[in-house]
């Protein structure tokens, strides 16, 4: 069946269907895709030690490279990438997203210095940015809601799958070819590279099986781009680059440039000051210019879709909900990237032996917790309207004293235990923190709703949880003490979601007439 001959959604069977063969076929070909996007992402963890050492860098830009280097493209490409995907073909956006960014990983293989490998991480970062945004829209479509936070989790399950095999790959892929070529071997490549190489190249033959995938039909929506998505695209990404920000903004009025600015000027001063203060150029000019841009996308989607607006930015629940999790997500993507140099480090662990047990640790502990995590989301939804709130909140305190635990420890079987609990509890929230914001937004918007969700994750969670550890570690000149300080956002990220959990079910069941309001209010004369 061609792109053309398009797979029937399945949004409104009823709840006696069951899901179609062919959607869990699908499914299983996005978390293999997930696996491979993982892979790519997180294999620099397990080879930091020996980037370090080969490219001099200090513990803050081995974060940054963890973080921020990929988290700031990954976030910002994902906005237009999200509606993109609102309004193009999903499957060909996602065949040239991962052909992108194994392309960008096999490049990582080449880099010779701290900045080249940086460049190659953002490029990683902006293919990339394409996946969920199609995934989730993908699933939205080929799954009911009454399954959905369950595919949703399935197909998040690549994540830890992907982290896990990573560190099995890329220490052995490392390892071999050190042991092959000790001084180095065709065209001078030592091992962290030949690892980079090996694991991107595959992923372009990976493109070609995601291509055959049938695209499912979508509802027509007068008010979509899809008659010109190309063109909506560039627009779209323009909102998120200076100078044209500024333009957009000036098309608005003068209020609406001046406020632009100075949003541009606060974030320019919140970096120069925290230069200032940690010596680190790149990861604080990667984060006041993301900030920035997703402001100036954010007002502008405003006035260009003032329906997607409201039910994402101005719908609480949707941004507490969103925030909430991006801050299980920050200790997360901390510990995911920290705890293979911290054993190696700190416990003087060798690498094949930790890399094979924290590996196997990440992937089962992920697995099992973010599908049980769906599976319970999904009937706590049941009962209890804001029910998968409740399961966000355990993801938040459930890791806390395996963290404290494992991480205060000199035994290696203690560390890997509590590394194994914190993984499992805190993946329990993916599922249903991904499955909440998709319904608090229109079919039409999920794109978008996946896209700003992933600010979050990505710009508060990948961007700042590898950093903060790196830099605390070396501030304090512990790496304990680095890991140790990502408990301290627990209490804020309880907060968000106590009120998520108040606000979730009247903003679920008012999304169509606050869409319908905010359209009305968009044509109605000043």
């Amino acid at each position: 069946m061609s792109e053309t001959q398009a797979q029937p959604p399945v949004e409104n069977a009823g709840d006696d269907d069951k899901v179609p063969a062919y959607s869990w076929y699908v499914l299983v070909v996005l978390v293999v895709v997930y696996i491979f996007n993982f892979i790519d992402r997180q294999i620099v963890s397990i080879l930091a030690v020996d980037i370090q050492r080969d490219l001099g860098l200090n513990d803050s830009q081995l974060g940054f490279l963890g973080g921020a280097a990929f988290a700031t493209f990954y976030a910002l490409f994902g906005v237009p990438l999200g509606r993109l995907a609102d309004n193009w073909r999903r499957i060909r956006l996602l065949t040239i997203g991962l052909s992108l960014w194994s392309a960008m990983t096999a490049f990582s293989g080449l880099a010779k210095n701290f900045a080249t490998l940086s460049l190659a991480r953002m490029g990683v970062g902006v293919g990339e940015a394409t996946a969920s945004p199609t995934a989730y829209s993908l699933i939205s479509d080929y799954f009911p809601a009454r399954k959905r936070a369950t595919a949703l989790a399935i197909y998040s399950s690549g994540i830890y799958l992907g982290g896990g095999v990573s560190l099995l790959i890329g220490a052995s892929i490392s390892k071999a070819w050190d042991d092959a070529f000790p001084g180095g071997g065709p065209a001078g490549l030592v091992g962290w590279q030949a690892a980079f190489l090996a694991v991107g190249i595959p992923g372009l033959l990976l493109a070609g099986w995601v291509a055959t995938l049938r695209e499912p039909a979508r509802e027509p929506d007068p008010s979509s781009d899809r008659a010109h998505p190309l063109r909506a695209f560039f627009v779209d990404l323009s909102t998120l680059l200076p100078p044209f920000t500024l333009i957009h903004a000036g098309r608005r009025g003068v209020g609406a440039l001046g406020t632009n600015i100075l949003v541009g000027l606060a974030m320019a001063l919140v970096a120069w000051v925290m230069i200032g203060l940690t010596g680190n150029l790149p990861q604080w000019a990667s984060i006041a210019f993301g900030y920035y841009a997703v402001f100036s996308w954010a007002t502008t989607l405003r006035v260009r879709d003032p329906a997607t607006f409201k039910l994402i930015w101005g719908t609480p629940a949707f941004i507490t909900t969103a925030l909430g999790y991006g801050l299980v997500s920050l200790a997360a993507y901390a510990l995911s990237f920290w705890a293979a140099p911290f054993a190696e480090v700190v416990l003087k662990l060798p690498k094949a032996q930790l890399a094979f047990i924290l590996g196997a640790n990440g992937a089962i502990a992920g697995f099992l917790g973010v599908i049980i995590g769906g599976w319970m989301s999904d009937r706590l939804r049941t009962r209890i309207p804001a029910g998968r709130i409740l399961v966000i909140m355990f993801g938040v305190v459930g890791p806390i004293l395996p963290i404290w635990i494992g991480y205060t420890t000199d035994s290696a079987v203690v560390f890997y235990v509590m590394n194994f609990f914190a993984g499992m509890f805190g993946a329990t929230a993916l599922g249903a923190a991904a499955a909440t914001t998709q319904d608090l937004v229109l079919p039409r918007m999920r794109g978008t709703a996946t896209a700003a969700f992933f600010l979050a994750t990505t710009l508060v969670g990948l961007a700042l949880g590898p950093y903060m550890v790196g830099q605390i570690s070396q501030t304090s000149g512990s790496m304990r003490i680095g890991v140790l300080s990502l408990i301290a956002v627990a209490p804020i990220a309880m907060l968000l979601l106590f009120h998520a959990y108040r606000t979730v079910p009247a903003a679920a069941a008012s999304v169509h007439e606050r869409a319908r309001e905010a359209m009305g209010e968009a044509t109605r004369p000043a």
